[in-house]
């Protein structure tokens, strides 16, 4: 069940990526950020709000707080590489900062059984084979630079965000949702602009939003009850439904050896899950 929760939130992720990607092409990366994250800081404060008598502060806010400043700036990178750069390049190099959490949870002492290790290496084999076609062509280094930030933000931010939800889920994903959302107003106070968005763009932006809130919903909840180094794998999935996303919607090219790819790391989740 844990493992079909981390696979679930893959699902999430991608497709909000996605269209969080269609959008930065209109719409500025940092602004895509800071509405649908404050859109969705609105939905997740009336949760807490209904659950005040459970409010404490212990363990998780300063987690939480290093969630949504690596998560913030995960965020942006990736955006912003998105609106510049292939879809199949750019999900790929970002899913890498799956390395983060996977060590640190083996320096805390995890132990992952043989099989899972297995399923492991399958499927970010199979996630690097979906981009190295891509990556070895005229591909600019902008997006690819950007997309590797952002590894490094996503990696943190699930590793601080599967610490926090140890203590509390409900109260770690509100307080990473209010860091990065403080960030993104001091920027639009500071700047004097909200974006450039309007009230026909915010039903697009609360559904990134909640698509990004609902997976990492689902990462923590697996992974605090679980291992954080295998949640995190089957959380890293989430570049092939962009990728396939990109392939039907946008007609972006999928080479032979990125439909291999993506079969390896469908291959690895089943090893994984068994």
């Amino acid at each position: 069940m844990l493992s079909l929760l981390a696979l679930a939130s893959s699902a999430c992720w991608g497709t909000a990526d996605f269209f969080a990607g269609l959008k930065s092409r209109t719409t500025p990366a940092a602004a895509v950020v800071a509405w649908s994250q404050g859109l969705a800081l609105l939905v997740i404060s009336v949760l807490v709000g209904a659950r005040h008598a459970d409010f404490a502060l212990h363990g998780w806010p300063l987690w939480s707080v290093a969630a949504g400043v690596s998560g913030t700036v995960g965020l942006v990178s990736f955006y912003a590489a998105l609106s510049t750069g292939t879809m199949g390049v750019v999900a790929p190099v970002a899913s890498l900062g799956v390395a983060v959490p996977v060590l640190l949870g083996l320096l805390g002492g995890e132990q992952p059984p043989a099989t899972a290790w297995v399923g492991m290496v399958v499927a970010v084999v199979g996630v690097l084979l979906a981009s190295g076609p891509e990556l070895s062509g005229d591909v600019s280094a902008r997006p690819v630079a950007l997309a590797s930030v952002a590894a490094v933000g996503f990696g943190f931010a699930l590793y601080c965000l599967d610490r926090g939800a140890r203590e509390s889920l409900l109260h770690t994903l509100w307080g990473m949702r209010l860091t990065s959302v403080t960030v993104f107003v001091v920027v639009a106070l500071a700047l004097r602009t909200l974006g450039g968005v309007g009230a026909r763009d915010l039903p697009a932006l609360l559904a990134i939003g909640l698509g990004d809130l609902v997976a990492n919903a689902l990462f923590a909840f697996a992974s605090s009850r679980g291992l954080v180094s295998v949640a995190s794998v089957l959380g890293s999935i989430y570049p092939v439904v962009t990728v396939l996303l990109a392939r039907f919607l946008l007609h972006e090219r999928l080479q032979r050896i990125q439909s291999v790819g993506v079969a390896l790391s469908l291959v690895g989740v089943a090893v994984i899950a068994v």
